[in-house]
């Protein structure tokens, strides 16, 4: 699976992968449909799923070459991205090697369809509703 089918696939589910995402190694940027962000890293041995309020997402220019404006405009293309300043309101996690015996950087040597089905588990688990404990009289 490439990005453009993953950005399909999400999109039926109503989710938009963002510019900035990644398929090797696995480092997505998702707009959830409440504008909110999910960015999905695989490192290490480590799968993370962190959930960001929208205001985290900021695009920054890169400047051109040579920013003479002779022959190149001084500006180049914006990309998005999160801010540097940004603090995750949520997370999970997958530690690959409690669950799967990992011990190196196999998380990052995911292709982009064996780490999808751990996205969209963290992603259920991170919509999941909170459960309370009540207490019985």
């Amino acid at each position: 699976m490439n990005l453009p089918a993953f950005a399909d696939l999400l999109a039926s589910r109503g989710l938009r992968l963002l510019p900035g995402s990644h398929a090797v190694p696995v480092e997505l940027l998702v707009q959830l449909p409440d504008a909110t962000i999910a960015r999905f890293t695989a490192r290490g041995t480590t799968l993370q799923l962190q959930h960001y309020p929208a205001e985290a997402l900021t695009a920054i220019t890169i400047a051109a070459e040579c920013g003479c404006g002779d022959h190149h405009p001084q500006t180049g293309p914006a990309r998005v991205t999160l801010s540097r300043y940004a603090v995750p309101t949520d997370e999970r996690t997958i530690d690959g090697e409690l669950l799967f015996g990992w011990q190196h950087h196999e998380a990052g040597l995911l292709r982009l369809t064996d780490a999808a089905t751990h996205f969209f588990t963290l992603l259920e688990d991170l919509q999941a509703p909170a459960r309370e404990l009540v207490g019985v009289a």
